[in-house]
Order: C-alpha cells, then structure tokens, then sequence
C-alpha cells in the first residue's frame, strides 16, 4: 500500500554536490517523519539526516554544515541537498518514512530501495 522511491544518486567529485529526493505514495493517512540513511560496505547502516512532522531536523555530525533536509509535505517528499561532498559520503542512500497508511492504526516504517552515490576524490 505504501510506495518509497529515491532518486538523485549519481557519481560526483570531491567538493561537489547532488540534490537526493524521495517520494512516498501510496494510501498515507499522516507522516511522522522522513529521513535519510546511508550504508557503504563493510560499515553498519547509519541516519545521515531526519525531518519529523513538527518541522525539526535532525543530522549526523559527519554532515551537519553540508547537508540539508527539506520537505515538501503536499506531495510526500523529502529531499537531501548534499553540499560539499567528500569521498567517505560515498554510500547507498536510503529514504525511511514512518508513517500511518489509511485503514490501519499503526504506525509503518517503510524503506526506499536506495540509490547510490559515489564521490570520487
């Protein structure tokens, strides 16, 4: 019932800068947040930046200054202005959403399958 697609990744330099988005649709009755997560190999899954229905953020200290986190709350998307790039944000880059579908009085936690983003130095 509940789709999550990235988009963005690609592969940059060093010093550049990709604009990472993410879309959930699907039967969403409300939003409680969305985020971005990132996982390079051989390194354990870790939250690069959060955005909760209230407006705050949240950020990993490795990318505060350089990332940004944005919503669009009309069309469920959240967004990741990745600035200033540097060879170790070279990862898979997954969109998490905690949300309550309609019909259902649970909250889900559903996952992008992720796009990749390689910076080279």
């Amino acid at each position: 019932q509940v789709q999550v697609v990235e988009s963005g990744g690609g592969l940059v330099q060093a010093g550049g800068s990709l604009r990472l988005s993410c879309a959930a649709s699907g039967r969403i009755f409300s939003i409680k947040s969305m985020g971005w997560y990132r996982q390079a190999p051989g390194k354990q899954r870790e939250l690069v930046a959060v955005i909760i229905s209230g407006g705050s953020t949240d950020y990993a200290d490795s990318v505060k200054d350089r990332f940004t986190i944005s919503r669009d709350n009309a069309k469920n998307t959240v967004y990741l202005q990745m600035n200033s790039l540097k060879p170790e944000d070279t990862a898979v880059y997954y969109c998490n959403t905690v949300l309550r579908l309609s019909g259902f009085t649970s909250w889900s936690n559903a996952w992008g399958q992720g796009t990749q983003v390689t910076v080279s130095s």
